[in-house]
């Protein structure tokens, strides 16, 4: 149940193993990357945004699709190619309120960085009582 380090690592039958957080990060960058892509490619040549909207547009996207992903999939766009999933520490999925804000914070980036404890959750996994593991 914990590692070399001391550290709580999750056994299988409690969801799966930790994800490492390079893969975490990885996973965010593909799902900010596939959200600029679809902002600047598609949503940009259709309708005329205004600056501040075009700018704005990404982090919205962002927030949609993580919602989106982790409420009805477990995971975003990123955490699949990565082989990550979204799992709550209590209960059988992550309801769309503990997506929401998870997504929220998401948005801010600081919190995703944060790594206060030793079981690797960023602030964002924290407040929304959920975690990233490996599939």
């Amino acid at each position: 149940m914990s590692s070399a380090a001391g550290r709580p690592v999750p056994t299988p039958h409690e969801g799966g193993t930790r994800a490492p957080f390079g893969r975490r990060v990885i996973a965010l960058v593909i799902d900010w990357a596939s959200c600029l892509l679809i902002v600047h490619g598609l949503i940009g040549s259709v309708v005329e945004l205004s600056p501040s909207a075009f700018s704005f547009a990404p982090l919205g996207l962002l927030f949609l699709l993580n919602v989106v992903g982790v409420t009805l999939g477990g995971a975003t766009f990123g955490h699949r190619l990565m082989g990550l999933q979204v799992v709550p520490l209590h209960g059988e999925w992550v309801t769309p309120l503990r997506a929401a804000a998870r997504a929220a914070l998401l948005c801010l980036f600081i919190p995703a960085l944060v790594v206060p404890g030793d079981d690797g959750r960023g602030l964002h996994d924290r407040a929304a009582g959920t975690r990233i593991t490996r599939r």
